[in-house]
C-alpha cells in the first residue's frame, strides 16, 4: 500500500521504538520496574519507547495534539488532529519474557481515527491501515474471517485483574459466551487482539474498561479489513465508555447480543 506521509511517519516511529524495545526485551530480567498499581507496571523501556515516538511524531508534526499512555494528553495548535499512542501494549507480557506485545500509534482527525499502526516487534509483524485504503500486515492485505457460525468461532478478550471494577461483568460475559463458541483467548494485548481480528486469526474481540490508546489503531485496522466495531453499551461512544466489540460482519450482531444481555 502506498500510504500518506503521515502513515509513513507513523511506521518509521513504530519501527524505531520497536527496535529499542527488542533490545530491552532480550535483557528483561535486568529491567528496572516500578509499580503504578496492582497488575499495572511501567518500565524504563516503556518510557523510552514513548520518548522515541513522541520525538519522531511531534518533531515532524509539532502542531498536532498528543495522547500517550505514559505522558498523558497535550493540546496542539491544530485542534483537529491528535496522535494516540501506546508505546508498549502488553507490558506485563514484556516484563515476564512473553513475546506478545506491541507498539500502537493512531492518528485522529476531527474525532475519527484515520490511520493506525501496530508493530509486533518480537515477531516482526507490522500492521497498518489508513482510511479508505485497506489494512495490511507487512505486504499482505488483511481481511476479517469469513466464519458465520458462533460455535466455530474463536474470540479474544482481556480478563481484568482482581482490583478492577469490570471483572464481574467480564466473568459474566465469559459464562454466557463460552458455551456458544469454539473458544476464548486472553493473550494480554488489546492492540494485537484487534490486529488479529483484522487478520482473520480471531473471529471477534471484546473488552470492557480500556483506554483510547489501547484500541485506537486497532479499530481502523478492523474497519479497513471489512469488520464491524461498536461499543458494548449501545448508543455510547467507544472511547467514552472504554468498551468495544469487534468482529466480522456475520458474527458482530450475535456476539453483541450475548454481551449486551442485562445482568
Amino acid at each position: 500500500m502506498q500510504g500518506s506521509a503521515n502513515l509513513n511517519l507513523m511506521i518509521k516511529a513504530a519501527r524505531k521504538a520497536g527496535r529499542s524495545l527488542v533490545k530491552d526485551f532480550r535483557e528483561v530480567e535486568n529491567l528496572q520496574v516500578s509499580a503504578k498499581g496492582p497488575g499495572d507496571f511501567v518500565s524504563k523501556a516503556d518510557r523510552e519507547a514513548e520518548r522515541i515516538i513522541k520525538e519522531e511524531l511531534r518533531g515532524a508534526r509539532p502542531s498536532y495534539g498528543w495522547l500517550g499512555e505514559e505522558t498523558g494528553e497535550e493540546a496542539g495548535e491544530d485542534p483537529t488532529r491528535r496522535w494516540i499512542v501506546d508505546p508498549l501494549d502488553g507490558t506485563t507480557n514484556f516484563l515476564h519474557g512473553l513475546p506478545h506485545w506491541a507498539v500502537s500509534i493512531a492518528l485522529e482527525h476531527k474525532g475519527e481515527v484515520v490511520a493506525g499502526v501496530i508493530f509486533d516487534a518480537a515477531k516482526d509483524e507490522l500492521y497498518y491501515a489508513e482510511k479508505g485504503l485497506g489494512a495490511y500486515m507487512n505486504e499482505t492485505r488483511l481481511r476479517v474471517s469469513g466464519r458465520r457460525n458462533m460455535i466455530e468461532a474463536i474470540f479474544a478478550t482481556g480478563v481484568p485483574f482482581g482490583g478492577k471494577s469490570t471483572l464481574p461483568a467480564t466473568l459474566q460475559d465469559l459464562a454466557r459466551l463460552m458455551p456458544q463458541c469454539a473458544g476464548v483467548r486472553r493473550f494480554g494485548s488489546a492492540a494485537l487482539d484487534l490486529a488479529y481480528v483484522a487478520a482473520g486469526r480471531y473471529d471477534g474481540y471484546w473488552e470492557r474498561g480500556i483506554h483510547a490508546w489501547d484500541m485506537a489503531a486497532g479499530l481502523i485496522l478492523v474497519k479497513e479489513a471489512g469488520g464491524f466495531i461498536g461499543p458494548v453499551r449501545e448508543g455510547r461512544e467507544i472511547f467514552e465508555t472504554g468498551s468495544v466489540i469487534a468482529a466480522n460482519a456475520e458474527l458482530f450482531e450475535p456476539l453483541g447480543k450475548i454481551l449486551r444481555q442485562p445482568a
